[in-house]
């Protein structure tokens, strides 16, 4: 069996292994890189890439669809085999970039197999044997299979499956209430399906309540059946696909089932035990340095048993560098961005307001409507709000519903993340007209009963008008 010494040994190739290798061998260090299964992980080939693909056919579906004032909808026409078709071919747009002949370019040894741990510092992958001065572990999730009487008979789709469903689904039935089932629903319907999601509790239910009813509100006007605090009690087979009989007795049936409940770390296959690692059923036991029980091993990204986000596996990934390549202290960021990518979109940094009056009751919660944002108006989203969770002069929390709401959470997330006061952002030019405005206007507003309520302010102003020749 052939030995191999490195410096550092990276299993998975998803996000965060992928940064790890590429910045670590790009500044010198020896670097193998070991995958299992697909180069580029789940967000490339299940997650992040096609199900933004799927969504932005589902959108120039409902464009056609609804038309404007003064320009009439009509029903659009529909391939959905070409439909996926094109998500395929926008994964093989990407796949370069993370390729094993780009990394093995970066000077990456790349070893094609499953790894698991034989000692504290060695593992075994593909007949030979690394051992390494650090590991990291970037294994990722998989989808989380419920027990279900009578799910063994039914051919049920996942997010690592479902973008392979070339044949169009006449009702699919999505049991979950996270992101991926509520993104999926609303793509299906848009590309002809009829759609029921069955939520075992409120829908996206770690973010605001009032955010999450405008995308309903959208979803269910556009033909989405949303049943919350439901679950499956029994599933049947069908010849025109399958029964559900949930557990108040209401009988479904559906043409496919896609189940969406939540993803498990991707740890079964690593042999942690050998390597003195403790991991739990959330992944990888770590501290905020994201190193493990192992000194030498490090986790990041999902398998770390945090927030399950590219971005987050992405940001993981700068931490380990610090401390494996210069002895840096690092620590995982407190502040994540969050998004939902349906049509309107739902982003969250920080606090939501129930979080945040928790927390601290001198909090003060701004919200702007895009109703009064004039960019929204002349595009017709008005649908949607801005609110904004500040203590004293900072922000510990913001909310956003509404179009391009992932995109407007950027600027919030630098500011936080920079410790900024809100008045950097009140004193910002925004372009005019645009969305980003809101930010603004929401920042502004803290300032506005401070100046235009203050009594000794106006007597400030009268003073001073006297005063002037």
């Amino acid at each position: 069996m052939q030995r191999i010494s490195t410096d550092i040994c990276i299993i998975g190739a998803g996000s965060g292994g992928l940064s790890v290798a590429a910045g670590a061998a790009q500044m010198g260090a020896r670097v193998v890189l070991i995958e299992g299964a697909a180069m580029g992980g789940d967000c490339l080939n299940y997650g992040c890439v096609p199900s933004k693909a799927l969504l932005a056919a589902g959108r120039a579906a409902q464009v056609i669809r609804m038309g404007a004032p003064g320009v009439q909808g009509a029903a659009p026409q529909i391939d959905f085999a070409a439909v996926k078709a094109q998500v395929a071919v926008v994964i093989a747009q990407i796949a370069p970039l993370d390729s094993q002949e780009r990394f093995e370019g970066f000077g990456v040894q790349v070893i094609r197999a499953y790894a698991r741990f034989t000692s504290p510092r060695e593992v075994e992958a593909g007949g030979k044997v690394i051992r390494a001065r650090r590991f990291v572990i970037a294994t990722g999730s998989h989808p989380t299979i419920p027990q279900l009487p009578g799910l063994e008979a039914i051919p049920y789709l996942t997010n690592e499956t479902i973008f392979a469903q070339t044949e169009r689904p006449d009702h699919l039935l999505i049991l979950g209430g996270g992101p991926i089932a509520i993104e999926m629903a609303q793509a299906h319907r848009r590309l002809g399906c009829a759609v029921t999601v069955i939520a075992r509790s409120r829908v996206l239910s770690r973010a605001d309540p009032e955010a999450v009813a405008v995308v309903l509100t959208t979803l269910r006007a556009e033909g989405v059946e949303v049943l919350e605090g439901r679950d499956i009690a029994r599933l049947l087979p069908t010849p025109q696909g399958l029964e559900a009989v949930l557990n108040d007795g209401t009988t479904l049936t559906g043409s496919h089932l896609l189940i969406a409940t939540g993803r498990t770390p991707a740890i079964a296959k690593l042999n942690l035990p050998a390597a003195g690692v403790a991991y739990s059923d959330k992944g990888v036991t770590v501290g905020a340095n994201l190193r493990s029980s192992n000194r030498r091993i490090y986790a990041v990204g999902d398998v770390a048993g945090g927030l399950q986000f590219t971005h987050v596996a992405g940001a993981h990934a700068g931490v380990v560098i610090k401390q494996m390549l210069f002895c840096l202290p690092a620590k995982q960021a407190s502040v994540v961005p969050m998004v939902t990518y349906t049509d309107p979109e739902l982003a969250q940094i920080g606090l939501t307001e129930a979080e945040a009056r928790a927390k601290y009751p001198g909090v003060q919660v701004i919200r702007q409507e895009f109703s009064h944002n004039d960019r929204a108006v002349t595009d017709g989203k008005t649908a949607g709000f801005l609110k904004l969770m500040l203590l004293k002069d900072r922000p510990v929390g913001v909310t956003l519903v509404g179009a391009g709401a992932g995109e407007l959470i950027g600027l919030w997330a630098l500011a936080m993340t920079s410790g900024l006061k809100v008045g950097a952002l009140a004193g910002m030019i925004a372009p005019y007209p645009t969305r980003g405005e809101i930010s603004k206007r929401a920042a502004g507003a803290y300032f506005s009963p401070k100046l235009f309520d203050n009594m000794v302010v106006k007597r400030v102003v009268r003073l001073v008008q006297r005063l002037l020749p």
